[in-house]
């Protein structure tokens, strides 16, 4: 008695540490405040503000797009990888096998920059390359699950299938599919995933004005998570658990009678189809989709790629800037200045605007990386901005604004309490 009342105890703690955190955000999610140690009344407002955001909807678009497409081709190359090392002799599958589970055990932000360094010298980095790195980091946990599953098959069923007129192809669907077809829908569904929460690989692959659910909240911890996020995260987390739901349902758990299996296999049958019919066509609009959006998005050559701190524009700014110029601005984001040297360094991006401290701004100089400014393109700069403010900003290795102009000027004041320092002293 006190061992069953033990294991349940043990267990509850597991699923509360597990799902509490959840629980929360799906409390804040539906919290008519900003705070989140005060309730501030029900509402609804923050799950129309995130359909309403455009920021957000791009970043959940990109991620879809980008989850789907990787997880149906990295479901259909691991799984024909799987079907030839399950052909090989033994000693050859472990060698493959050995090569197969380096990603998997090697840490993500080395595969993401060992990534970005091989696509810089052959592309440029975009929606592509993040495409192509989540493929190649899903196939393995594809293999991983369709494998065991083709080792419990019977190759002699295939082969007597063949010997009785079936074509290959015909057989493979016949025979083998349905056995393996529960490990290839596991592979399928790890695949979504790794991709739907991947962060480091996308992040050293992505292109300017790429962003995912994952690196939009990178950017967005540094400014403070917003409401709208947590409704979002709250319909990710149902939108998943009701998927686990729908799959997990095991048709042997509920008897029923012998006259009645028949009509209810049939409707096991009926639903089951109109799922995997549901799924295919998510996947295809997905992806129709994805080469809508990609093929609308190339050449685009009325764009400027800007480098920042994460704080120092709203998007609010961005937006009048586009509306009133017609120019599309590609903006990234960085936390520190040496990220943003590395990044530039990198090659992966060509930055045609950079903000940064004055040490980097020397270096990039010394290096040669930086072009002298044509003042005659940006004349309402001299006629905006005050001469007396241009001359302060001066910088030793700079001292006529041959390569930078200033972007923000302001004063360093002291606030105290006169009646506590008095005391005090």
């Amino acid at each position: 008695m006190v061992k069953k009342i033990a294991s349940r105890v043990y267990m509850g703690l597991i699923f509360l540490f597990l799902y509490l955190p959840i629980v929360v955000l799906i409390v804040l999610s539906f919290n008519n405040s900003k705070s989140k140690v005060k309730w501030g009344g029900f509402t609804l407002d923050w799950y129309i503000k995130c359909f309403q955001s455009e920021r957000i909807m791009s970043a959940f678009s990109t991620t879809l797009q980008i989850t789907l497409l990787a997880a149906v081709i990295s479901t259909i190359i691991g799984t024909l990888a799987a079907m030839g090392i399950s052909a090989m002799k033994k000693r050859n599958q472990t060698i493959y096998l050995g090569a197969t589970n380096i990603p998997m055990l090697n840490a993500d932000i080395v595969t993401g920059i060992s990534m970005m360094l091989l696509f810089v010298k052959f592309m440029n980095l975009g929606f592509v390359t993040v495409l192509i790195a989540h493929i190649t980091f899903n196939i393995p946990y594809v293999i991983l699950n369709v494998l065991p599953k083709l080792k419990q098959t019977n190759k002699y069923t295939y082969e007597a299938a063949l010997d009785l007129g079936a074509s290959p192809l015909y057989a493979f669907f016949k025979v083998t599919w349905p056995e393996i077809s529960p490990g290839v829908f596991s592979g399928f569904m790890m695949a979504v995933t790794m991709s739907l929460d991947d962060f480091s690989i996308t992040y050293f692959t992505k292109g300017a004005g790429v962003n995912t659910l994952s690196t939009m909240l990178y950017t967005e911890l540094k400014k403070g998570v917003k409401p709208e996020l947590y409704a979002l995260s709250t319909i990710l987390f149902f939108t998943v658990l009701l998927l686990l739901v729908v799959v997990n349902i095991n048709s042997n758990q509920i008897p029923v009678s012998a006259s009645k299996k028949p009509a209810r296999a049939k409707k096991l049958r009926i639903v089951k189809r109109s799922v995997s019919i549901a799924i295919v066509a998510v996947l295809v609009i997905g992806c129709f989709s994805v080469f809508t959006i990609s093929a609308g998005g190339t050449n685009n050559d009325n764009a400027i790629t800007v480098l920042n701190y994460g704080k120092y524009i709203d998007e609010s700014v961005i937006d009048s800037f586009e509306q009133e110029t017609g120019i599309t601005v590609k903006y990234e984001e960085y936390e520190e200045p040496e990220e943003m040297y590395t990044k530039y360094k990198s090659g992966a991006i060509d930055y045609d605007v950079i903000c940064t401290s004055d040490y980097i701004i020397e270096k990039l100089i010394s290096e040669g990386e930086v072009n002298k400014i044509d003042y005659s393109s940006i004349a309402k700069l001299i006629k905006n901005v005050n001469q007396d403010i241009i001359d302060m900003s001066a910088i030793p290795f700079d001292p006529t604004h041959e390569y930078t102009v200033p972007y923000f000027y302001g004063t360093l004041g002291i606030l105290y309490i006169k009646r506590w320092l008095m005391h005090q002293t």
